[in-house]
């Protein structure tokens, strides 16, 4: 079966793309002084293309897709918490790797979400690149854009490898963000339930 040409001039220009950031890279490694023909080098370029696709693949995907209609009607309107999302991201002012735990909660009104989709709603906004305050306040506005919550609470705790490999080189430095919406925001008794739930260790 043939087939149609808009696949095919897609297929085309990816591939285009692919190149061009292999051929980047290689002239990158010539710069800083290497030889991007020596055994240990010479398939580095296209290894980072394909992980510099996987790690910024959360720009080819939006929230309808990523829920795929998973939103549902019930009559519960208890905090629901998902904590402990691990995430990998990648600083946008340095390219290199923060990475951490979000922590993300609601009070539904009326719908709620599954709740492994809210893990790829965080992995959506993360494979991109990112500073963590925009990660943080993403995460929280998509959720109540899509099911209109009473609230939303997001933490994320994070490290960052631009700040642990160069700079001030701080090895245990963490970086803990937060967006409050709603309840969240208003209700210091709804904050303060987040905040113990997100504290208490796993028994």
């Amino acid at each position: 079966m043939t087939k149609p040409t808009e696949e095919i001039l897609l297929n085309d220009n990816r591939e285009d793309d692919a190149r061009r950031i292999a051929g980047h890279v290689r002239e990158i490694i010539k710069i800083i002084g290497e030889d991007p023909n020596r055994e240990g080098l010479r398939k580095t370029p296209e290894r980072f293309e394909k992980a510099l696709k996987y790690l910024t693949s959360g720009y080819h995907l939006n929230l309808d897709h990523v829920l795929n209609g998973a939103t549902f009607s019930v009559a519960y309107d208890e905090m629901v918490i998902v904590k402990d999302i691990e995430f990998f991201s990648l600083c946008e002012h340095h390219l290199l790797p923060f990475f951490g735990k979000a922590h993300v909660a609601y009070l539904p009104d009326k719908r709620v979400l599954g709740l492994s989709k809210i893990a790829r709603v965080v992995n959506m906004f993360a494979r991109r690149l990112q500073i963590q305050e925009r990660l943080t306040s993403q995460i929280a506005k998509s959720i109540e854009e899509k099911i209109t919550p009473q609230g939303v609470g997001v933490i994320i705790e994070a490290r960052h490898l631009c700040m642990q490999m160069r700079g001030v080189e701080k090895q245990h430095g963490q970086a803990v963000t937060s967006a409050m919406l709603g309840a969240f925001r208003h209700n210091k008794q709804t904050r303060d339930e987040f905040l113990a739930l997100v504290r208490r260790k796993n028994s």
